[in-house]
């Protein structure tokens, strides 16, 4: 099934020349269907890139999808122009009082300092506490798996001497958990990030459940039911060329491991994990599928 997104919005023709199936509101309205309803909180300073990755993985799923873009309410991206933010992005403080069957939570690069430091910290908790009454399935990545581990759980992040780059093989702790159903054994996943959690952290009682973690890297997938929430500290959103262009705007001092060919930077690298992001957030949506109310006003409801 199709996802429903803006018509001129810049990732519908990328999305549309890759072959995703991308619908306009009158044709969604044709479908006699409830699509669940998604709101991405995108944190990314390159907003235009990060929605298309999602988008893509969304577009991919066999339901029909709607996706609304939310943004921090008085932050002022940098990096994204302040036209295509007001065209398409809603500010959170206007979605406040409506309900999602789910909430995708991007990273941010932010993670270097401490999270009171943030000077939208206050807004991202408030944010966090909400996810609990207003969203069905929360699906956080990197920094916003790290914050919201840290606001429901006290996990402290520690900072990296060297930053975590590259493509890592992580082991499935967890082949029958509901969002790693048909992960194979070992699979790659790209890693980008100068902070880190350790499983030592995770508090006993909390009900976090580790899915996948990497020798060289740590933890990648944690389960927090008691959120309904999957938190992934790494990124199986990437594009095959996203590590390339973090390392050349990192001006060539962190060389990501395991993800040039023969670690030369002039060498074209494949994409191993591609098949691995397409079923995570496959296996995401059904789930929020099989177990959201029919009717999206009783989300929050016990």
């Amino acid at each position: 099934m199709p996802i429903r997104i803006a018509d001129n919005l810049p990732a519908r023709r990328t999305l549309e020349s890759e072959g995703v199936i991308v619908m306009s509101e009158t044709e969604a309205a044709r479908q006699d269907i409830r699509p669940l309803r998604v709101a991405l909180l995108n944190l990314m300073p390159d907003k235009i890139t990060t929605e298309t990755q999602i988008a893509r993985l969304l577009g991919a799923t066999p339901l029909q999808i709607e996706l609304d873009l939310v943004r921090i309410s008085d932050h002022v991206s940098k990096n994204t122009s302040a036209g295509h933010i007001t065209s398409f992005y809603r500010p959170w403080e206007d979605v406040r009082t409506e309900k999602f069957d789910g909430l995708i939570i991007t990273g941010a690069p932010v993670e270097q300092i401490g999270y009171e430091e943030v000077t939208y910290w206050d807004e991202m908790r408030r944010i966090l506490d909400w996810s609990r009454s207003h969203v069905h399935r929360t699906l956080s990545l990197c920094w916003g798996a790290m914050a919201a581990l840290h606001h429901f759980h006290g996990v402290p992040k520690h900072a990296l001497a060297e930053k975590a780059t590259g493509v890592f093989s992580h082991v499935n702790h967890a082949p029958a958990h509901p969002v790693m159903r048909g992960l194979p054994d070992r699979f790659d996943v790209p890693v980008s990030r100068w902070s880190e959690l350790r499983g030592t952290d995770l508090p006993a009682g909390s009900g976090l459940t580790v899915l996948a973690d990497s020798p060289e890297t740590g933890l990648c997938l944690i389960g927090d039911p008691a959120n309904n929430a999957v938190h992934m500290l790494n990124h199986l959103e990437y594009d095959t060329l996203s590590l390339a262009g973090e390392y050349a705007r990192d001006e060539g001092r962190s060389l990501p491991l395991h993800y040039f060919p023969g670690n030369d930077p002039a060498a074209m690298p494949s994409n191993t994990w591609r098949g691995h992001g397409h079923l995570l957030f496959s296996n995401w949506i059904n789930e929020t599928y099989q177990t959201t109310p029919f009717d999206r006003q009783d989300i929050g409801r016990d």
